[in-house]
């Protein structure tokens, strides 16, 4: 079992799940979301540590993140930590996430990297506990 600390905002639409991924080396900050169906990193912010070329255009237009289509790519990174949980070779969608990131640097938290949606808290059981503030992973 893995556990990792949730940050949990109180906005006024709501509350929101953040967490602190590694990907690229890096600490950033993603959303939990149990509504999203797959996990997705932000295209300008991943565009920084990887070749461009790497970035694969997916013929599925995603929807969702208010708007009816937008382009998306895939892309398969060697590495996403999410506390103690490490993933290898996760192949994740990757979309243009600028709004969130505005939306949320506009409350001075970010930058965000990305959604983790349910492709992993399915696969690795998640468990979310308000009252710990943790997200627990039950693989």
């Amino acid at each position: 079992m893995y556990s990792v600390n949730l940050e949990t905002l109180n906005l006024d639409d709501g509350f929101h799940l953040l967490v602190e991924v590694l990907v690229f080396g890096q600490l950033f900050k993603a959303v939990v979301d149990t509504g999203a169906s797959r996990t997705v990193l932000d295209k300008n912010t991943v565009e920084n540590y990887i070749d461009k070329d790497t970035l694969l255009a997916s013929d599925k237009l995603s929807t969702g993140l208010g708007t009816n289509s937008m382009e998306s790519y895939t892309l398969t990174i060697p590495r996403l930590i999410i506390g103690d949980l490490e993933i290898a070779d996760f192949e994740t969608a990757v979309l243009d996430l600028s709004m969130i990131n505005i939306a949320y640097q506009s409350i001075e938290v970010g930058p965000i990297i990305g959604v983790i949606g349910g492709d992993i808290l399915m696969k690795y059981q998640a468990t979310i506990s308000y009252s710990s503030q943790q997200l627990t992973f039950e693989i």
